[in-house]
């Protein structure tokens, strides 16, 4: 009685929580905010002072959005001060309103997140209104506080060569942050040594977090999609530390993008991307293959239209992406040996192929200014795609995996504005689907050598899942400026939202034949082995479901000290409540296999069980993220041209909920594995037991296979999972400081350094101990104790937290933006990393070590020592415009095991490829040129109409960026495989084909990744 009691206050708690959180959002639609901020997460925000000519005033300043007529007022305080706290990113004019008249200034384009200063001296003009246009193209300044980051305006997402129309493929241009594309398309960012789980994009100021997956936002992980439209997207803002207390669920790199609206003129455009494998040179695999290049083929198309639904009342603007890929995959067989008697049926089957991808994205929004205090804004977005899980390999078609990704985001706001504040309130809706199916569902069979090497696969695929997310949030921010100096903020927010997990491996059962005793033909061979998926028994569900409550508050103070130093000062907390890991309980099964009786491995064992063993009540949630957020500026002049700067933060992450389901997931759905009795097999021989028996047809059905599981009992190995029960949640600190300025007439220069610190990664370790209780032998060569497992069960793996990285950068930025008078542009970005790690980049299996702490802090396989970015544009005559952009980078760094005299197992690393001569030197060790050129032509009809041809020439100096590094570090032979001319140098074999007999750190495979060779694609495109 007492146990159902507790429980039930635990719930009453619960809901407690989250109707305070309710009220808390409604009572910050009226409160007065009694401390600190800035502008939103995508809004700018405008301040400065007027100073008027003696008996005279300024009362009012009003800011005008010039395509659309939305208006805002501030009131101009007695000490000459005015603030705009929140302005929709655009072009504007202000109307100076004073006793005498009104003065009017030329047009100015506020940036997504800028902070701009604006001030105006009339003093020593005529007290009378003047009819002369105020300029303000000299005396605006951005103050972006202790930020380190860059803008990505309209024109260079729209003028940059790209070959994929993901907006964030300029994001590399901020200081330590990566823009990656794998072998399979899909697209990726990293900050620092940080992993892209810890990213996050506020889109209009809503994150887009993957509370499940691993790749930052959702839709991303394994897909060759994009997260938004790039039609729609106005600009961004790419922050790589030291963010403001408004940005939460993330610790690396944050995007704050805003989306285009409609104007009081109609505008709209239309476009086609398209290349193939006509328009690219020869990849290096196919440069070695006798069939040439595989056929390919990138489509991409698609139109926006926006424009007035009431003139300067309201809008609309809606756009369609549409993308169709085809990308190029080799089936061969994996192992040359005991090809000759591959069943014509399955010989066709090989040769060049290609897979599909097909995404659809869609976006609307309607925005309505009903008065100048006024905005409402609803938009939708919609992603939808299908793509083939094949790759090459010798995996036959019919093994491949369709996966599915459904999107849905909407997103309702109101913000209204009082003389003195700013109050937005916004409500969303999100759901996101990632589903990898097979594409049959049969048995998959597969055929080795006689050393067990695969030749090929065939049948239904092995990856079966349905995971995402979805559910309602609610956030309110609200802005004060009526005390001098100051800027505050104070927001909440609230998310009600589900999780779930099915995953089902091994759905389809693999039986496994070595054709070396195949007998008379592969028709009626014998399998030595089967593997499928089969419901445990052991309790839990395979489908897990978690309903997650989160809450977010924080306080935010720009303080204007004095006319030159300005402190950011702010402080967040963070809530987020898992009942799938808080209300688990351990099984009794699971507790039986741990148990001093059956498993007495653990008694003397170096870690308690105890700690991983939950009964439901023993869990809390995470109550400590408390975030201080602290940044100054400080401006060495009274032009305020030279800017010391720099900050210091804590933010929170999230812990994956695709780890967390697993405690629940493993346990009830696992792989079962039975050997048989094949006469005459040597290799694979097994001892007759209850999971090596005499092979008998029937267990190619669903009925054999449950006759094997019901003659070994319900345990049949399952693995066991446990996770901490005082797990705690991912986190980074930050530190920059740094120096930005004006160098000549037209360049922004800034000088930085950034430390970032991530700590309590996520981990799964190695439970199991050899019967004294230790990890490893006490002599001889040193494994991990797989072979230790507790009786009847599979291995024993323990999630608990422990990563960390550190990196510490030095850079510089130059940036020269583009205007009118000056139509030419200049981003470029060095970046000095050194970065070190606990484990290898990426991981978050550690089996090799008793505990994360055995593991060596190394430097980080993921993050280059040397990275320059560049990139820029410029208007020609005859209606062309030019762009490029280059990336250099130095080799990454490559890990290898090995075991020393004594056999104690030691970690190696090395920067991969630096003992080659390349032609700009070791430093440079992975480049890539990308170009375009366009061409406008204007049309005699609707109005500015116009075409856009246009050619991207994407790697023109045609580089091999390699990405396969040999990490053995026993391999000592002097010669590597081949140099980055193509040119093989090592060993080939009878067949001609190259042997990997390259040294440790040395390039080892002809895999350029998703880095494309030359390629040109054509464009084309409308607008009105």
């Amino acid at each position: 009685m007492s146990d159902r009691v507790n429980e039930r206050a635990r719930v009453r708690r619960s809901r407690v929580m989250e109707v305070a959180a309710a009220l808390m959002l409604g009572v910050s639609l009226t409160a007065v905010a009694v401390a600190p901020a800035h502008a939103q997460e995508s809004d700018a925000s405008l301040r400065g002072t007027v100073t008027m000519p003696a008996g005279t005033t300024a009362t009012q300043i009003v800011a005008v959005e010039v395509n659309t007529g939305y208006r805002r007022t501030s009131e101009v305080r007695a000490d000459g001060g005015y603030v705009f706290a929140s302005l929709r990113p655009g072009l504007y004019r202000l109307e100076i309103v004073t006793g005498s008249g009104t003065r009017n200034t030329d047009e100015f384009r506020l940036s997504v997140a800028q902070n701009a200063q604006l001030d105006f001296n009339f003093a020593g003009e005529d007290a009378g209104a003047s009819d002369a246009i105020v300029v303000t193209g000299s005396k605006m300044r951005s103050m972006e506080g202790g930020e380190v980051g860059v803008n990505i305006s309209t024109r260079l997402i729209e003028q940059l060569p790209q070959n994929n129309r993901n907006f964030l493929a300029f994001a590399d241009l901020a200081p330590g942050v990566q823009f990656v594309t794998g072998a399979n398309g899909a697209s990726r960012l990293q900050g620092g040594a940080q992993d892209s789980r810890t990213v996050n994009i506020f889109i209009d100021g809503v994150g887009q977090k993957d509370y499940v997956l691993k790749n930052g936002v959702t839709g991303q992980d394994s897909s060759q999609g994009n997260p938004f439209p790039q039609l729609a997207v106005g600009e961004y803002r790419v922050i790589s530390s030291n963010y403001k207390a408004e940005f939460d669920q993330v610790s690396s790199v944050a995007i704050t993008a805003v989306t285009k609206s409609g104007t009081n003129e109609f505008h709209g455009e239309a476009f086609v991307d398209y290349t193939d494998q006509s328009l690219r040179a020869k990849t290096p695999t196919e440069e070695r293959s006798p069939t040439g290049k595989a056929r390919t083929r990138d489509f991409q198309f698609g139109g926006a239209l926006g424009g007035p639904i009431i003139k300067d009342l309201m809008h609309f603007f809606v756009t369609y992406e549409g993308k169709r890929q085809q990308v190029p995959v080799d089936i061969f067989p994996g192992s040359a040996n005991n090809t000759a008697n591959i069943p014509a049926a399955f010989q066709s089957q090989f040769g060049s192929t290609n897979r599909t991808f097909n995404e659809d994205l869609y976006f609307g929004k309607i925005d309505l200014v009903p008065s100048t205090a006024d905005l409402f804004e609803l938009s939708l977005k919609v992603r939808k795609e299908t793509g083939e899980g094949i790759n090459s390999g010798s995996n036959l078609r019919s093994n491949s995996i369709d996966t599915v990704v459904n999107e849905y985001r909407g997103l309702a706001r109101w913000e209204h504005t009082g003389s003195n504040w700013v109050n937005d309130l916004k409500l969303t809706y999100e759901y996101a689907q990632w589903a990898p199916t097979p594409r049959v569902f049969e048995n998959s069979f597969v055929f080795q050598d006689a050393n067990n090497a695969q030749i090929f696969r065939t049948g239904g695929g092995a990856n079966y899942q349905d995971k995402g997310q979805k559910g309602w949030g609610a956030q309110n921010d609200f802005t004060f400026t009526g005390i001098s100096g100051h800027t505050f903020k104070a927001g909440v927010k609230a998310k009600w939202v589900s999780l779930k997990s099915l995953q089902l491996n091994n759905y389809n059962p693999v039986y496994f034949y070595n054709t070396q005793y195949n007998g008379a033909t592969w028709n009626d061979a014998t399998p030595y082995r089967v593997q499928f998926g089969y419901d445990s028994g052991l309790g839990g569900d395979p489908t897990v479901k978690s309903d997650n409550f989160q809450f977010g508050a924080y306080i935010q103070d720009d303080w204007e000290v004095t006319s030159r130093l300005t402190l950011n000062l702010g402080l967040r907390w963070d809530y987020d409540r898992t009942p799938a890991y808080v209300n688990f309980v351990t099984s009794a099964s699971s507790l039986a296999a741990v148990s001093p009786t059956n498993y007495p491995n653990l008694t003397n064992a170096d870690y308690k069980i105890a700690d991983y063993v939950s009964n439901g009540k023993n869990r809390k949630t995470f109550k400590g993220a408390w975030q201080p957020r602290i940044g100054f500026s400080y401006n060495f002049d009274a032009e305020k041209r030279y800017t010391l700067f720099g900050g210091f933060g804590r933010s929170y992450d999230r812990n994956q909920f695709d780890f967390v389901q697993q405690e629940t997931q493993v346990g009830s759905y696992s792989t079962r594995t039975f050997n048989f009795l094949v006469p005459g097999d040597t290799r694979n021989n097994c001892a007759p037991s209850s999971t090596c028996v005499a092979w008998n047809a029937n267990y190619l059905t669903a009925q054999g296979r449950a006759q094997l599981v019901s003659s070994v009992g319900a345990l049949g190995g399952s693995e066991l999972r446990f996770l901490k029960n005082d797990l705690k949640v991912p986190y980074s600190d930050q530190f920059s400081l740094g120096l930005r300025g004006r160098v000549l007439p037209l360049f922004e220069a800034e000088l930085g350094y950034s430390h970032v610190e991530s700590h309590d990664g996520f981990v799964w370790l190695l439970g199991n101990r050899r019967p004294d209780g230790t990890f490893f032998a006490p002599t001889g060569n040193q494994s991990s104790p797989f072979g230790n497992a507790p009786p009847g069960r599979g291995s024993i793996i323990l999630g608990d937290n422990g990563l960390e990285t550190k990196a510490d950068s030095v850079y510089v930025k130059l940036t020269k933006s583009y205007s009118a008078s000056s139509p030419w542009s200049l981003n470029a970005t060095y970046t000095y990393t050194d970065a070190v790690e606990n484990r290898q980049f990426g991981e978050t299996f550690s089996l090799d070590y008793p505990s994360i702490k055995d593991y060596p802090v190394l430097a980080s396989a993921g993050v280059p020592r040397h990275r320059f970015v560049a990139a820029g544009s410029v208007d020609a005559p005859l209606g062309f415009t030019f762009s490029g952009k280059v990336t250099l980078s130095s080799a990454p760094f490559v890990k290898g095991f090995y075991n020393d005299t004594a056999g104690i197992r030691h970690i190696a690393v090395i920067e991969g490829n630096n003992k080659q001569p390349f032609i700009l030197g070791d430093l440079w060790a992975l480049r890539q040129v990308d170009l375009a050129a366009t061409k406008y032509i204007k049309l005699g009809f609707l109005g500015n109409s116009r075409v856009r041809l246009r050619v991207d020439v994407l790697n023109v100096l045609n580089e091999n960026n390699y990405t396969t590094y040999n990490s053995n570090f026993t391999d000592t032979n002097p010669a590597p495989l081949f140099n980055r001319d193509n040119k093989v140098v090592g060993v080939v074999n009878a067949a001609g084909n190259p042997v990997d007999n390259g040294r440790f750190g040395d390039l080892s495979g002809f895999s350029v990744g998703g880095n494309p060779p030359r390629t040109f694609k054509f464009s084309a495109g409308f607008s009105f």
